[in-house]
């Protein structure tokens, strides 16, 4: 039967000119379907009554270096504000219609309009078919065809060296020299970064080494901006505080320089000390006394300095001037400014310009040893190079238009018009701060933020205690349950025990900042009454 149906099969088949068909199998069950047994289905059963196999990840086998690791300004109040965003959306109602996220100096965020200049050339770079348009001015477009010119291929898709597009970092040197009033600077010593913070991470990484009381002590200011804290935690550094002096708006003291790295000696090896100039969280613009006496210590101390300088362009208060470490370091003689070490920072994200979504930025590293400056451009070539569009970015920073060129009249009036806001917003801050009782604001002299002290009732204290919260994060929680208001507590940047701070960026338009700063008023008066 079977046999004789098979050869009939085959030679139909072949007569047809198909090949032959082998015998036919049992059906299969239907594609994606298995067909069990009664046993592997019991066996099955059980398997999934069990728990599904264990994660190699988890929190106990995590790097306990990054568990460790803390940013205020993205920690848990953010996320809290985030969440409540959604409600909203989902239309549930709260005692306010929108949230504001008053934790960060995201500028364009927060409405400021960005740069058209910048914008032009950053558009012209992205897309050189506009290099005929019309519509965009020349010095725009001679800017650039210079950066573009620099690319692999012209295109600002390409990777570039290591250290950056090299006729950008021609741009800084020229910028620094003129900022420094003719103090030379060496395009070789600059470094194009993934804003300042990637230049400060990679800084702080070469720095890093040692075991036990010789590991690596990393001096910070207290209030300090979350950063350095966290690249000291997950460079399982040694944090050594310095506090700066309230009382004094929140100067820089050489005698707490002096105690702080005197106490550190019995339990690391201080060799690195951090500058946040002009200040964040804390807004104050150091003196140039202050800054000579800084560049003394970390000399006579054998210290690295580290200078965050992003909020050079932010100096509001009268009588107050930005002074670059590289600039006073030059002016106090060869034996100071051929032997400190230093690497200063800057930043497309602050200042007048707030784009921190490019992510440009630089560093300019002083006196260092030439084998270490092997060593960096080799830590920094494992990220291939700085984000392109962001290096054109930073071009634009330190080339911008110059007088007697065509974009200059517009660039100037919105450069003006940006940091004239904000020196009125920082005014108005620390002017309503200081009206609301139990709360006292310093002078705002640069930067974007204000750091009130603020007073929280004992009762509240033991409230937050019993929350597992430290008295200032339960406090902004408050605030942005019950007002939308988002801000950083002050334990998040380091305070003196006992004290209690928020920062809170002075971004927001004028009008919309009036009505927070009434807000967060009222807050505080019924937080006090409730808690008194």
């Amino acid at each position: 039967g079977s046999g004789k149906n098979t050869a009939l099969r085959c030679a139909t088949s072949l007569a047809a000119g198909r090949p032959p068909r082998g015998p036919r199998l049992p059906r299969p069950a239907r594609e994606g379907t298995v067909r069990w047994s009664s046993a592997a289905k019991a066996s099955a059963v059980k398997i999934n009554e069990k728990a599904s196999r264990e994660k190699i990840l988890t929190l106990e086998s995590m790097n306990p270096l990054v568990k460790a690791l803390e940013y205020a300004v993205r920690g848990p109040i953010v996320l809290k504000a985030g969440e409540i965003e959604k409600e909203l959306r989902k239309g549930i109602k709260k005692p306010f219609t929108e949230v504001i996220k008053a934790n960060i100096g995201d500028a364009h965020a927060m409405g400021q309009r960005p740069i058209t200049f910048l914008r032009q050339v950053v558009a012209l770079c992205t897309y050189p078919n506009l290099l005929d348009s019309p519509s965009f001015p020349e010095d725009a477009k001679k800017r650039a065809r210079r950066i573009l010119q620099g690319c692999g291929g012209n295109s600002l898709g390409s990777y570039t060296a290591t250290p950056g597009i090299n006729c950008i970092r021609e741009d800084v040197a020229s910028y620094i020299e003129r900022r420094d009033g003719g103090v030379p600077a060496d395009p070789d010593n600059i470094y194009l970064t993934t804003g300042a913070s990637d230049g400060i991470t990679t800084i702080l990484k070469i720095l890093v080494s040692g075991g036990g009381k010789s590991r690596t002590g990393v001096m910070i200011p207290i209030p300090q901006y979350p950063l350095y804290s966290a690249a000291i935690s997950d460079l399982d550094a040694i944090q050594v505080n310095y506090y700066l002096d309230e009382e004094n708006c929140w100067a820089l003291d050489v005698n707490e320089l002096r105690r702080s790295l005197k106490e550190a000696k019995a339990y690391c090896n201080p060799k690195v000390l951090c500058i946040i100039n002009p200040g964040n969280p804390t807004g104050q613009v150091q003196n140039r006394k202050c800054t000579e006496d800084v560049i003394h210590f970390a000399w006579e101390e054998k210290l690295f300095l580290l200078a965050d300088e992003v909020y050079q362009d932010n100096v509001y208060s009268e009588g107050c001037q930005f002074h670059s470490f590289k600039k006073i370091l030059y002016d106090m003689g060869p034996e100071y400014y051929n032997n400190v070490e230093l690497a200063s920072f800057h930043s497309t994200s602050k200042g007048y310009m707030g784009e921190c979504g490019y992510r440009g930025g630089y560093m300019e590293v002083l006196n260092l040893h030439p084998e270490i400056k092997g060593q960096l451009v080799k830590l920094l070539s494992v990220r291939l190079c700085p984000p392109v569009s962001g290096q054109a970015a930073m071009d634009v920073v330190v080339n911008p238009p110059i007088p007697g060129e065509e974009s200059y009249s517009q660039f100037i009036k919105e450069k003006e018009s940006v940091l004239n806001n904000l020196a009125k917003k920082a005014k108005l801050t620390e002017d309503m701060f200081n009206k609301i009782p139990g709360m006292h604001c310093n002078p705002l002299q640069g930067a974007m933020y204000a750091f009130p002290q603020i007073f929280i009732p004992s009762k509240a204290i033991e409230e937050a205690e019993v929350h597992k919260m430290a008295p200032d994060m339960f406090y902004c929680m408050k605030l942005l349950e019950e007002t939308g208001i988002c801000v950083v507590p002050g334990s998040g940047f380091g305070q003196r025990e006992g004290s209690y701070h928020f920062r809170m960026t002075i971004l927001p338009p004028a009008e919309k900042l009036k009505i927070l700063l009434e807000k967060m008023k009222d807050f505080h008066i019924k937080f006090l009454e409730k808690y008194a």
